[in-house]
Protein backbone atom coordinates (compact mmCIF):
# COMPACT_ATOMS: atom_id res chain seq x y z
CA UNK A 1 0.00 0.00 0.00
CA UNK A 2 3.08 2.45 0.95
CA UNK A 3 4.04 2.55 -2.66
CA UNK A 4 0.06 3.58 -3.85
CA UNK A 5 0.64 6.41 -1.69
CA UNK A 6 4.18 7.52 -2.60
CA UNK A 7 4.16 7.07 -6.28
CA UNK A 8 0.44 8.55 -6.91
CA UNK A 9 0.02 11.31 -8.70
CA UNK A 10 -3.23 12.29 -9.44
CA UNK A 11 -4.34 15.39 -7.83
CA UNK A 12 -8.26 14.99 -8.99
CA UNK A 13 -11.29 14.86 -6.10
CA UNK A 14 -11.48 11.22 -5.36
CA UNK A 15 -13.98 10.25 -2.40
CA UNK A 16 -11.65 7.28 -0.97
CA UNK A 17 -9.34 10.05 -0.69
CA UNK A 18 -11.51 12.75 1.20
CA UNK A 19 -12.86 9.92 3.55
CA UNK A 20 -8.91 8.86 4.11
CA UNK A 21 -8.73 12.51 5.42
CA UNK A 22 -11.68 12.62 7.56
CA UNK A 23 -10.46 9.13 8.93
CA UNK A 24 -6.78 10.10 9.64
CA UNK A 25 -7.63 12.82 10.96
CA UNK A 26 -10.43 12.01 13.54
CA UNK A 27 -8.23 8.58 14.48
CA UNK A 28 -5.58 11.17 15.10
CA UNK A 29 -7.16 13.69 17.33
CA UNK A 30 -8.83 10.50 19.12
CA UNK A 31 -6.44 8.04 19.88
CA UNK A 32 -2.65 10.00 18.87
CA UNK A 33 -0.60 7.22 19.95
CA UNK A 34 -2.60 4.19 18.01
CA UNK A 35 -2.76 7.00 15.11
CA UNK A 36 0.92 7.26 14.66
CA UNK A 37 1.64 3.76 15.34
CA UNK A 38 -1.07 2.62 12.45
CA UNK A 39 0.62 5.77 10.40
CA UNK A 40 4.35 4.05 10.73
CA UNK A 41 3.51 1.12 9.70
CA UNK A 42 1.68 2.32 6.76
CA UNK A 43 3.69 5.01 5.15
CA UNK A 44 6.84 3.81 6.63
CA UNK A 45 6.64 -0.08 5.39
CA UNK A 46 8.25 -0.20 1.52
CA UNK A 47 6.80 -3.53 -0.32
CA UNK A 48 9.49 -6.00 -0.16
CA UNK A 49 9.08 -6.88 -4.44
CA UNK A 50 10.09 -10.04 -5.60
CA UNK A 51 13.49 -10.77 -7.69
CA UNK A 52 13.25 -10.31 -11.38
CA UNK A 53 16.78 -10.81 -12.24
CA UNK A 54 18.52 -14.27 -12.37
CA UNK A 55 21.78 -14.05 -9.76
CA UNK A 56 24.68 -14.12 -11.64
CA UNK A 57 26.83 -17.45 -11.07
CA UNK A 58 29.74 -15.09 -9.65
CA UNK A 59 27.96 -12.92 -7.57
CA UNK A 60 29.28 -12.83 -3.67
CA UNK A 61 26.09 -12.93 -1.50
CA UNK A 62 27.24 -11.76 2.62
CA UNK A 63 25.72 -9.20 4.73
CA UNK A 64 26.80 -6.37 7.66
CA UNK A 65 25.82 -5.05 10.42
CA UNK A 66 24.17 -1.69 10.81
CA UNK A 67 21.76 0.05 13.52
CA UNK A 68 19.45 -1.51 11.26
CA UNK A 69 20.23 -4.82 11.47
CA UNK A 70 21.59 -7.40 8.87
CA UNK A 71 22.16 -5.55 5.84
CA UNK A 72 22.09 -8.14 2.82
CA UNK A 73 25.11 -7.59 0.23
CA UNK A 74 26.02 -8.24 -3.37
CA UNK A 75 29.32 -8.00 -4.50
CA UNK A 76 30.95 -9.58 -7.91
CA UNK A 77 33.88 -8.41 -9.82
CA UNK A 78 37.15 -7.40 -8.49
CA UNK A 79 39.44 -3.85 -8.45
CA UNK A 80 37.99 -0.23 -7.38
CA UNK A 81 34.45 -0.47 -5.67
CA UNK A 82 31.41 1.12 -7.39
CA UNK A 83 28.79 1.09 -4.68
CA UNK A 84 24.98 1.06 -5.60
CA UNK A 85 22.25 2.21 -3.51
CA UNK A 86 18.69 1.48 -4.80
CA UNK A 87 15.21 3.22 -4.03
CA UNK A 88 12.10 2.80 -1.90
CA UNK A 89 10.29 -0.72 -2.07
CA UNK A 90 13.13 -1.57 -4.85
CA UNK A 91 15.86 -3.84 -4.25
CA UNK A 92 19.76 -4.86 -5.51
CA UNK A 93 18.29 -7.28 -7.62
CA UNK A 94 17.55 -4.39 -9.91
CA UNK A 95 20.96 -3.73 -10.57
CA UNK A 96 22.64 -7.35 -11.29
CA UNK A 97 22.29 -6.21 -15.34
CA UNK A 98 24.18 -3.09 -14.64
CA UNK A 99 26.95 -4.71 -11.83
CA UNK A 100 27.83 -7.38 -14.44
CA UNK A 101 28.51 -5.11 -16.95
CA UNK A 102 30.81 -2.56 -14.11
CA UNK A 103 32.40 -5.95 -13.33
CA UNK A 104 33.43 -6.80 -17.09
CA UNK A 105 34.97 -3.50 -17.14
CA UNK A 106 37.39 -4.14 -14.00
CA UNK A 107 35.67 -2.65 -11.17
CA UNK A 108 33.98 -4.90 -8.07
CA UNK A 109 30.29 -3.76 -8.03
CA UNK A 110 28.81 -3.94 -4.49
CA UNK A 111 25.15 -3.64 -3.60
CA UNK A 112 22.88 -3.74 -1.14
CA UNK A 113 19.32 -4.07 0.16
CA UNK A 114 18.63 -1.10 2.39
CA UNK A 115 17.05 -1.80 5.49
CA UNK A 116 13.39 -3.22 5.71
CA UNK A 117 14.19 -3.92 1.67
CA UNK A 118 15.10 -6.90 -0.16
CA UNK A 119 16.34 -9.36 2.27
CA UNK A 120 17.71 -7.14 4.83
CA UNK A 121 16.40 -7.13 8.29
CA UNK A 122 14.08 -4.08 9.34
CA UNK A 123 10.64 -3.48 9.18
CA UNK A 124 10.49 0.31 8.40
CA UNK A 125 12.02 2.42 5.93
CA UNK A 126 12.87 5.92 5.89
CA UNK A 127 15.55 8.52 4.20
CA UNK A 128 17.76 8.70 7.43
CA UNK A 129 17.59 4.63 7.89
CA UNK A 130 19.00 4.76 3.90
CA UNK A 131 21.66 7.19 4.90
CA UNK A 132 22.59 5.03 7.78
CA UNK A 133 22.45 1.43 6.11
CA UNK A 134 24.64 3.21 3.08
CA UNK A 135 27.18 4.67 5.65
CA UNK A 136 27.42 0.74 7.21
CA UNK A 137 28.06 -0.33 3.84
CA UNK A 138 31.05 2.33 3.14
CA UNK A 139 32.65 1.16 6.54
CA UNK A 140 32.86 -2.51 5.16
CA UNK A 141 34.73 -1.84 2.55
CA UNK A 142 38.18 -0.23 0.69
CA UNK A 143 38.92 1.81 -2.65
CA UNK A 144 35.25 3.29 -2.49
CA UNK A 145 35.64 4.68 -6.56
CA UNK A 146 32.15 6.00 -7.03
CA UNK A 147 28.06 5.82 -6.32
CA UNK A 148 25.68 4.88 -8.76
CA UNK A 149 21.86 5.37 -7.24
CA UNK A 150 18.36 4.94 -8.07
CA UNK A 151 15.51 7.03 -7.46
CA UNK A 152 15.74 7.58 -3.46
CA UNK A 153 19.50 5.76 -2.91
CA UNK A 154 19.83 9.40 -4.80
CA UNK A 155 19.01 11.10 -1.91
CA UNK A 156 20.89 9.24 0.33
CA UNK A 157 24.13 9.19 -1.82
CA UNK A 158 23.73 12.87 -2.16
CA UNK A 159 22.58 12.98 1.93
CA UNK A 160 25.80 11.01 3.01
CA UNK A 161 28.19 12.48 4.47
CA UNK A 162 30.68 9.57 4.83
CA UNK A 163 34.78 10.45 4.29
CA UNK A 164 35.03 7.74 1.50
CA UNK A 165 32.35 9.58 -0.82
CA UNK A 166 34.43 12.56 -0.60
CA UNK A 167 35.37 14.07 -4.35
CA UNK A 168 33.62 10.36 -5.75
CA UNK A 169 31.88 10.32 -8.86
CA UNK A 170 28.15 9.71 -8.65
CA UNK A 171 25.67 8.23 -11.35
CA UNK A 172 22.24 9.18 -10.74
CA UNK A 173 19.97 7.11 -11.98
CA UNK A 174 16.04 8.75 -11.85
CA UNK A 175 16.89 10.74 -8.94
CA UNK A 176 14.61 12.27 -6.90
CA UNK A 177 16.46 15.64 -6.44
CA UNK A 178 13.46 16.96 -4.98
CA UNK A 179 13.35 15.01 -2.11
CA UNK A 180 11.29 16.73 0.41
CA UNK A 181 8.47 18.49 -1.82
CA UNK A 182 8.17 14.75 -3.31
CA UNK A 183 7.95 12.83 -0.47
CA UNK A 184 5.34 15.68 1.05
CA UNK A 185 3.50 16.14 -2.07
CA UNK A 186 2.45 12.83 -2.36
CA UNK A 187 0.94 12.05 1.07
CA UNK A 188 -1.30 15.26 0.77
CA UNK A 189 -2.04 14.19 -2.53
CA UNK A 190 -3.07 10.65 -1.38
CA UNK A 191 -5.45 12.43 1.51
CA UNK A 192 -4.12 11.06 4.41
CA UNK A 193 -3.66 13.68 7.54
CA UNK A 194 -0.49 15.71 6.90
CA UNK A 195 -0.71 16.32 10.84
CA UNK A 196 -0.18 12.72 11.58
CA UNK A 197 2.22 12.46 9.19
CA UNK A 198 4.33 15.76 10.47
CA UNK A 199 3.74 13.93 13.81
CA UNK A 200 5.56 10.41 12.46
CA UNK A 201 8.58 12.66 10.59
CA UNK A 202 9.03 14.66 14.04
CA UNK A 203 9.56 11.24 16.00
CA UNK A 204 12.33 10.43 12.63
CA UNK A 205 13.94 13.28 13.21
CA UNK A 206 13.95 12.74 16.78
CA UNK A 207 15.67 9.36 16.72
CA UNK A 208 17.97 10.03 14.14
CA UNK A 209 18.78 13.74 14.74
CA UNK A 210 18.23 14.04 10.96
CA UNK A 211 15.95 17.16 10.79
CA UNK A 212 14.13 17.10 7.59
CA UNK A 213 14.25 20.31 6.99
CA UNK A 214 17.95 20.35 6.35
CA UNK A 215 17.36 17.46 3.62
CA UNK A 216 17.93 19.50 0.42
CA UNK A 217 19.75 16.72 -2.38
CA UNK A 218 19.41 19.54 -5.04
CA UNK A 219 21.36 22.36 -3.65
CA UNK A 220 23.71 19.98 -1.78
CA UNK A 221 24.57 18.21 -5.51
CA UNK A 222 25.74 21.98 -6.15
CA UNK A 223 28.58 21.35 -3.55
CA UNK A 224 29.69 18.38 -5.13
CA UNK A 225 32.93 18.47 -6.59
CA UNK A 226 33.11 15.35 -8.56
CA UNK A 227 32.06 14.52 -12.39
CA UNK A 228 27.99 13.83 -11.66
CA UNK A 229 26.03 12.39 -14.68
CA UNK A 230 22.09 12.02 -14.46
CA UNK A 231 20.46 9.15 -16.54
CA UNK A 232 16.88 9.99 -16.71
CA UNK A 233 13.95 9.70 -18.49
CA UNK A 234 11.65 12.31 -20.00
CA UNK A 235 8.02 10.77 -19.42
CA UNK A 236 9.39 9.31 -15.88
CA UNK A 237 6.09 9.31 -13.56
CA UNK A 238 7.95 9.29 -9.85
CA UNK A 239 10.73 11.43 -10.29
CA UNK A 240 10.37 14.91 -12.25
CA UNK A 241 12.34 14.84 -15.22
CA UNK A 242 12.83 19.09 -15.21
CA UNK A 243 14.59 18.96 -11.96
CA UNK A 244 17.05 16.69 -13.03
CA UNK A 245 17.44 18.94 -16.48
CA UNK A 246 17.24 22.03 -14.14
CA UNK A 247 20.09 20.45 -12.35
CA UNK A 248 22.60 19.91 -15.24
CA UNK A 249 21.22 23.62 -16.87
CA UNK A 250 22.75 25.32 -13.18
CA UNK A 251 25.53 23.18 -12.34
CA UNK A 252 28.46 22.70 -14.30
CA UNK A 253 29.89 19.28 -13.08
CA UNK A 254 26.72 17.65 -13.62
CA UNK A 255 25.34 16.36 -17.31
CA UNK A 256 22.07 14.61 -17.94
CA UNK A 257 21.52 12.34 -20.47
CA UNK A 258 17.98 12.05 -21.25
CA UNK A 259 15.70 8.79 -22.51
CA UNK A 260 12.47 8.02 -23.54
CA UNK A 261 10.06 5.09 -23.08
CA UNK A 262 12.24 3.51 -20.18
CA UNK A 263 10.13 5.28 -17.50
CA UNK A 264 11.30 4.59 -13.67
CA UNK A 265 12.49 1.03 -13.79
CA UNK A 266 13.40 -0.06 -17.14
CA UNK A 267 15.82 2.29 -17.50
CA UNK A 268 18.28 0.72 -15.19
CA UNK A 269 18.95 -2.08 -17.60
CA UNK A 270 19.42 0.91 -20.59
CA UNK A 271 22.17 0.98 -22.87
CA UNK A 272 22.22 4.65 -21.27
CA UNK A 273 23.34 3.58 -17.77
CA UNK A 274 26.06 1.61 -19.20
CA UNK A 275 27.19 4.45 -21.33
CA UNK A 276 27.19 7.10 -18.52
CA UNK A 277 29.01 4.70 -16.56
CA UNK A 278 31.98 4.37 -19.63
CA UNK A 279 32.23 8.21 -19.76
CA UNK A 280 32.15 8.78 -16.07
CA UNK A 281 35.17 7.12 -15.68
CA UNK A 282 37.35 8.41 -18.41
CA UNK A 283 36.73 11.86 -17.08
Amino acid sequence: MSDKIYFKSDNRFNLKKHMLNVMTRAHHRVAPRHAEKTAIKLLLTPVRAKPKNTVPSDMIEGSISSREGLLKTYQMGSGPVWVFTHGWSGSANQFFPLMQYIAEQGYTALAFDHPAHGSSEGSVGHLPAFVSGLEAVLESTDQVKGVIAHSMGCAAAIECKHPKLINKPLLLIAPLLDYVSNLFGSIERSGYSMRLFRSVVSKVENEYNYPMASVDPFEKLKNKTAPCIIVHDKHDKFAQFAVSKQAATKMSKVKLIETQGLGHGRILQSQQAQEAFDELITQ
